[in-house]
């Protein structure tokens, strides 16, 4: 089924090109009825499918919408609205990244669809890095899975310059352990989001994130 009308797309980059709280409210119903709305709606039912596969999946969809208001107050950009939808489909919702999920940017220039570990804290990184280094054919299966690769690539993410002392003789072995983020990114064309296949082409996303997800899941636990 269709859950976004081309409106969706249309909003944001009228949002583009009139980044305004006067713009916004004028617009708000418009927002509400072609962006809001459709983008609970889409992720309510893509939570109940994840539930069908994840029985420790138990958040709300409403609870891992990020807000369209962008945090200006360290940022020079000062326009108040981003041009985009993101969730964060996750066990722990919008407010931990640090468990692994998926999660989704809906918009005309950003449309994307990114599973893993984004934020670790330090002890969480740690036990990522030494869950790796006890046995880096099984990482390296994971993340060459092909499956992953088709739709994912690889690990990407900010890298520490320095490496542990306790991962050098790892690294010459396995160069992401020097990774920081253990994340990883589709790029899609903005046609996704008007498909009828949407759901079923996320939900792939999730099938081929999922078996490394539950890697770092099981390392930061």
């Amino acid at each position: 089924m269709n859950y976004f009308t081309e409106d969706f797309l249309d909003f944001f980059k009228d949002l583009s090109r009139n980044n305004t709280r006067e713009w916004f409210h004028e617009n708000k119903k418009r927002y509400e009825q072609s962006v809001k709305n459709p983008f609970l709606n889409f992720l309510e039912d893509l939570f109940e499918e994840i539930k069908r596969h994840d029985k420790e999946f138990k958040v709300e969809a409403r609870d891992c919408i990020a807000r369209i208001n962008r945090d200006i107050r360290f940022s020079k950009d000062k326009t108040p609205y981003n041009l985009h939808c993101t969730a964060f489909a996750g066990r722990g919702g919008k407010k931990n990244k640090e468990i692994p999920g998926i999660f989704l940017r809906f918009g005309p220039s950003e449309t994307g669809i990114m599973g893993g570990c984004y934020m670790p804290n330090k002890d969480q990184l740690l036990a990522i890095r030494r869950t790796i280094s006890r046995d880096i054919p099984k990482f390296r299966k994971l993340i060459g899975a092909k499956k992953f690769q088709s739709q994912f690539g690889t690990i990407i993410g900010e890298e520490h310059k320095r490496i542990p002392p306790e991962f050098k003789a790892v690294y010459s072995k396995e160069p992401l352990i020097a990774k920081k983020q253990f994340y990883y990114m589709a790029q899609r064309e903005p046609e996704l989001i008007l498909s009828k296949d949407l759901l079923g082409e996320v939900m792939g996303y999730w099938h081929a994130a999922r078996p490394v997800n539950d890697y770092l899941l099981k390392a930061i636990q």
